[in-house]
């Protein structure tokens, strides 16, 4: 789209209020709104935001940070080829948009623009990255002032999908008419607990799509007088959600898929391997990126399909990466690896960046995963897992956000302000919870994701 064909279709629907939308460093959607007819204007210009926004943490807090003081404006600069109109609430549109200092660029703490930066980095290697989120959510109602999951159904059953069929189908619907194309709906673990799949993008469309996918689920979902949450771990004694991250790599022509190799037993490339290789090597820090808030280590913890190990291996869904079994006779077109060690508490354009760029160094400096684990990692005896370089995942939000600090790679790449304001924004949020019970910290994450 460009800013002719957003106009037309804005007044066409009659849009009468458009949100400019960001996501902030606690992984909440955030956005200002503009009146239609001021449309023309804006999507040139922008739409002014104190720099200190950038410095609320997920509790409503202003941090104090070197340069987000609230002294000085930046502009959310929408990007015209995100501009859907809401199904779930017609007269409203939604942009998604970069975060610009008055000449431009980037103010130095964009998400947007680090993912970006991540694309470009493998561009430069002549690598296009191919990504999608694949989010487990929970449906709820409220009661007596306390959400409490929408029904107990077994899980993949027909009752769970005749019980969430009017929602299901009206989110898929709401999915499809903003060109988000569904793979795959289903019933999963948890009670109330669905699950949605979406058809592979680009990687910086598949982080804006992220930012879609849950502002429709939430959206469609308060229509029927129901919750969506996709926190990590919204009922402390049920199964968690993810978002796991299933990415592919091609050559620039978007031709052939670098991550196969049809001369090997298991398909798997030498670039897929040392790809895979690099994410081991950052996944405890990588994790400050991919399964960011306190929530998520309630999460991240063995036996729970979630990944408590830094362990890589092929259809093993106890390990942090896996190679999923492509579909017979679409090898080369379906080969692709997951992330399991993220969740929708995650800015995606910082979990996908970091994915990517972890990735990258593994590629540049070859390497080696070691070998693929058969078994549930947690089963392997200690000393095994030392000798294999198997490392435990960080056990809290702290620990993860200490390894990427140390991070060389990934603390580089975010730069300066990037990284002390994520820092300052995210630890604050770990001692603010580690000071409260666990109904405190629910309550300030069910809502806000």
């Amino acid at each position: 789209m460009n800013e002719i064909d957003v106009l037309r279709a804005a007044e066409a629907a009659g849009v009468q209020l458009v949100r400019f939308e960001y996501c902030d460093h606690s992984g909440v959607a955030r956005a200002k709104t503009v009146h239609a007819r001021e449309l023309p204007r804006k999507l040139r210009e922008g739409v002014g935001l104190t720099r200190a926004q950038m410095a609320i943490n997920l509790l409503e807090q202003l941090q104090p940070v070197a340069g987000m003081e609230p002294v000085g404006e930046i502009r959310l600069v929408p990007d015209p080829d995100t501009f859907s109109v809401l199904p779930w609430d017609p007269r409203s549109a939604s942009l998604l948009c970069d975060q610009l200092g008055h000449d431009g660029r980037d103010w130095g703490a964009c998400p947007r623009s680090f993912l970006k930066r991540a694309v470009r980095r493998a561009e430069e290697m002549g690598i296009h990255i191919e990504a999608t989120f694949e989010n487990e959510f929970y449906l709820a109602k409220e009661v007596d002032g306390r959400p409490v999951p929408f029904d107990r159904s077994p899980v993949y059953s027909a009752i769970g999908l005749d019980l969430g069929a009017v929602v299901m189908h009206e989110i898929v619907d709401a999915l499809e008419a903003q060109g988000l194309e569904v793979e795959q709906a289903i019933n999963e673990y948890g009670p109330g607990q669905q699950e949605i799949s979406i058809r592979h993008a680009p990687a910086l469309r598949a982080a804006d799509r992220q930012m879609k996918l849950r502002d429709t689920v939430r959206g469609v979902a308060l229509r029927h007088g129901l919750l969506a949450t996709f926190a990590p771990k919204p009922f402390p004694e049920e199964i968690g959600s993810g978002a796991h991250i299933h990415f592919s790599l091609w050559d620039l022509e978007r031709r052939r898929n670098l991550l196969y190799d049809a001369g090997r037993p298991d398909g798997l490339s030498d670039l897929g391997r040392r790809f895979i290789g690099g994410i081991l090597r950052h996944l405890r820090a990588l994790a400050a990126l991919t399964c960011p808030s306190y929530n998520s280590y309630r999460r991240l913890q063995p036996h729970a399909w979630s990944s408590a190990f830094t362990a890589w291996g092929f259809d093993n869904r106890e390990a942090a990466v896996r190679v999923a079994s492509p579909f017979w006779g679409r090898e080369a077109q379906t080969y692709n690896v997951e992330l399991k060690t993220s969740d929708a508490s995650a800015n995606p354009y910082l979990a996908l960046g970091g994915l990517i760029l972890s990735g990258l160094d593994g590629v540049e400096r070859g390497l080696d995963p070691g070998e693929p684990v058969a078994v549930d990692p947690a089963h392997l005896p200690e000393e095994e897992r030392r000798q294999r370089g198997i490392r435990p995942l960080p056990a809290s939000q702290a620990e993860a956000l200490a390894e990427l600090e140390r991070d060389e790679v990934l603390a580089g790449a975010m730069g300066d302000l990037l990284l002390r304001s994520y820092l300052a924004v995210r630890r604050s949020e770990a001692e603010a919870f580690a000071e409260r019970d666990a109904e405190f910290e629910i309550a300030h994450h069910f809502y806000k994701f």
